[in-house]
């Protein structure tokens, strides 16, 4: 499967407002110049504009070589600063750009919490209900964990996320259909790790079985599914589930570069470390401007109507700082349905966050403030120093 030819625009959360396609083709700059008016004097905005002290920090960051990828921040729907650092492909030169496509690790749990709802929504499935409703072949005690835990973490369906084990043959699976098999062959034979809704523990495999439920709701593939029923009327087009092979060829996509305590860094698009096509849980693909396109379509309810976005971006299930450590100091984390809400006294977050070797992925979108920051990595540097700049330059 080739990479889609980008389709750049700026769009509103509510959708495209009519200042936007007289901008189009003036650039980031010019629309943060057009619509810092009705902000002028308010200091985060001045702050986040093309050199402000983010974009400055950000560039002091890579010329360290602390990052490597794409990092967007949008005002009221419209991109204000879109910055690219680093490589796409060191062996054949190719720079990363604003339409470059990432790995986007668990990212792609966000795809899958709206894909459920919207089958939800549709009356196919239900959120109190329990995974055998759906799926036959587990054990009973697993069949009981209902689809509310599944998208909470709260299920005990599946493997720690940090571990070793791996299912029988998984190097050997080379095409969609070998992956898709081979985790529906394992996934039943995995004892629960705790009874479940009696505590949290992040599930990647739970993610999984939630995208078998969407394909075996809707009677098509999970892919296909989210391609059709998410992708589309997002307007996405530097977004997919990439195989391997295209991956490796494809110019507008990035390649994964793994640390090694020698401090080299290695392409994981021969590894293992790249499966050869992503999941419900992790792998999707996707540019920083295809996911202000997701965010505008989701809080403009044109993937899903209000009640069920609102219940889709708010948090559920309350984590402890071991669970999920708080970027921000004083900050209080939720998990929702395949993004997660974090709060303060005076900020709201909502998004989803991604990693692995070769990649680091987070999306913030403050729905109260009107600001949304993408920040996409093809290496596995943290980016929890930009995230935690980005939070606080939004809300001081």
């Amino acid at each position: 499967m080739t990479k889609a030819p980008s389709r750049r625009s700026v769009l509103g959360f509510l959708g495209a407002a009519p200042v936007a396609a007289g901008l189009l083709a003036a650039g980031t700059d010019t629309v943060a110049a057009a619509v810092a008016g009705d902000d002028a004097r308010h200091l985060p905005f001045r702050d986040l504009l093309p050199g402000g002290r983010f974009d400055r920090y950000i560039a002091e960051r890579a010329a360290a070589g602390q990052f490597s990828g794409t990092v967007l921040v949008a005002h009221r729907g419209r991109a204000v600063l879109t910055r690219s650092h680093g490589m796409a492909d060191e062996a054949r030169g190719v720079a990363n750009a604003a339409d470059t496509s990432f790995d986007l690790a668990s990212m792609t749990k966000s795809f899958t919490g709206v894909a459920v709802a919207r089958l939800a929504q549709e009356g196919k499935v239900a959120f109190h209900e329990p995974l055998g409703t759906y799926l036959g072949g587990f054990p009973a005690d697993v069949a009981k964990a209902t689809v509310h835990q599944l998208l909470t973490h709260t299920s005990g369906v599946g493997r720690p996320s940090k571990t070793p084990e791996r299912p029988p043959g998984e190097d050997e699976w080379n095409s969609e259909e070998d992956f898709w098999q081979g985790m529906a062959a394992y996934l039943p034979t995995l004892p629960l790790r705790f009874a479940p809704g009696t505590q949290y523990g992040y599930s990647n495999d739970g993610y999984f079985v939630l995208g078998a439920i969407v394909a075996a709701v809707s009677g098509q593939s999970y892919y296909d599914y989210v391609r059709r029923n998410v992708f589309a009327p997002a307007g996405l087009t530097d977004t997919d589930f990439y195989t391997r092979p295209t991956v490796a060829s494809d110019r507008g996509i990035a390649h994964g570069y793994a640390a090694q305590p020698s401090g080299e860094r290695v392409d994981i698009t021969t590894t293992p470390w790249l499966p050869y096509v992503g999941s419900p849980y992790h792998g999707a693909f996707s540019s920083a401007p295809d996911l202000l396109r997701f965010a505008n379509a989701l809080y403009g309810e044109r993937l899903l109507s209000g009640p069920y976005t609102r219940i889709v971006t708010s948090g559920k299930h309350a984590l402890s700082p071991r669970d999920r450590p708080a970027v921000v100091d004083g900050e209080v984390g939720f998990h929702g349905y395949g993004h997660s809400e974090t709060v303060t006294a005076t900020r709201r977050v909502v998004g989803h966050s991604g990693s692995g070797p070769g990649r680091a992925t987070n999306l913030d979108a403050f729905p109260d403030a009107d600001w949304l920051v993408v920040v996409l990595t093809n290496h596995d540097t943290s980016i929890k120093p930009i995230v935690a700049t980005a939070r606080q330059l939004v809300s001081p």
